[in-house]
């Protein structure tokens, strides 16, 4: 996909005076990458980060908001050390077009110019696979609380306003989709807030997935152990349309009506990637090369994080160490030499089930070089059970991936 005559129409906003790697947004994927290709190329790359928000706010815990053990703030990190200790040039706005042939990326008021693109898009949603939702709706009232910040506070006041003895229901959409244990982690944690507020109130889940997909039988003994008679599990409910004026969710087997209605659409690649044409599996997801994720469909653009097509967990973690993979293969490249042949990465994704319990899933990854895709290794797995041991992990967790993504 080409702009012909609209990229060098508008000014350069950053001045290229040697080899530079542009990357679109900041999230754990988009800043882990930034931060070492600065560090391991010794400051000889440029690096110009595109992001559209302020500061970064995490995902992982922000589910904690809605039990009420944590606030946003606690989450929240600025971008000044990136820019600072590392020399990063940050352009906060929204990408209007890629041009690959020309190696640029529009925004609003110029163009960057690159020499390799890293495009880390997270995801975006499928309002059209829901009938009376959209993005209007999703943002005022049937909210998704899928990317932390404003809808997720908005998501806490509503469950505030609840009156006792009110329903929350929360619909998940069938698998892939980002963070494959976070539905039920929310759903732990608004239980976790009604047992010590609203005793009187149920969580609903209606899960489109014939079965719970991550954490099964840890969730399930959350639920039944701390939660019995407040949570509700129904299976093969996928949510097909929403009434605003209501709250009603129709379903496979049939009509769910709740005071808090949470709805978590399908979801695909951010749509940014869509203006290099980058989502070229099943017009949803990115297909990479595993080695430097370099796009299946244009050279020097890089892909990592959630948008991929893979049989990996969509997590914070895996966008880190995709980030890093991706942040050596391209210095390599740049070099003229090839990227490692033999990349390893790790996950752990922590799930709070309660004010200070949690489990964890574990598992590293290494590189089929007859399949070409990452493949984990044995010795894996998840927890025992829960613990407040691992409540006290989870926090360091989220303390050192917010620091090697951000500090």
């Amino acid at each position: 996909m080409s702009f012909p005559g609209l990229v060098f129409a508008s000014s350069e906003l950053i001045k290229k005076t040697g080899q530079r790697v542009v990357i679109v947004g900041g999230g754990f994927g988009g800043a882990t990458a930034a931060k070492y290709i600065r560090k391991w190329s010794n400051n000889r790359i440029e690096v110009v980060l595109i992001e559209r928000n302020p500061v970064f706010i995490s995902c992982p815990m922000s589910n904690t908001v809605l039990g009420g053990t944590r606030t946003i703030d606690d989450l929240t990190v600025g971008y000044d050390t990136l820019q600072k200790k590392y020399g990063i040039k940050l352009i906060k706005g929204d990408v209007t077009a890629i041009d690959p042939e020309k190696q640029a990326v529009m925004l609003d008021n110029g163009h960057v110019s690159y020499d390799r693109l890293i495009v880390s898009p997270g995801v975006d949603f499928m309002y059209d696979k829901i009938d009376g939702l959209d993005a209007q709706v999703a943002n005022e009232s049937i909210l998704h609380a899928w990317k932390a910040g404003a809808q997720t506070v908005m998501l806490r006041k509503q469950l505030e306003a609840m009156p006792d003895g009110g329903v929350f229901a929360i619909s998940i959409p069938k698998k892939p989709y980002r963070c494959p244990p976070g539905p039920y982690e929310r759903a732990c944690q608004v239980a976790y807030y009604f047992k010590n507020n609203k005793p009187r109130s149920k969580v609903l889940i209606l899960d489109a997935n014939p079965e719970v997909i991550s954490k099964k039988g840890l969730f399930t003994a959350a639920w039944n152990d701390l939660y019995a008679g407040i949570v509700e599990y129904r299976p093969n409910s996928a949510v097909m349309k929403v009434d605003v004026a209501t709250r009603t969710a129709t379903t496979e087997s049939g009509d769910v009506k709740a005071d808090v209605l949470n709805v978590l659409p399908p979801m695909r690649s951010g749509l940014v990637a869509d203006m290099a044409g980058l989502s070229n599996v099943d017009a949803r997801w990115c297909g990479v090369d595993f080695l430097s994720y370099e796009s299946r469909v244009h050279k020097n653009i890089h892909v990592i994080g959630d948008a991929i097509d893979y049989a990996l967990p969509r997590s914070a973690h895996m966008a880190t160490s995709q980030a890093k993979v991706c942040a050596a293969a391209i210095i390599e490249l740049l070099q003229g030499n090839q990227p490692d042949q033999n990349p390893v990465m790790a996950n752990t994704c922590y799930s709070m089930v309660s004010g200070n319990e949690a489990m964890h899933v574990a598992d590293v990854y290494r590189y089929d070089s007859e399949k070409k895709v990452m493949i984990a290794a044995a010795g894996g797995g998840v927890s025992a059970n829960r613990s407040e041991l691992e409540g006290r992990l989870a926090g360091y967790w989220l303390k050192n991936i917010l620091s090697d993504a951000l500090l």
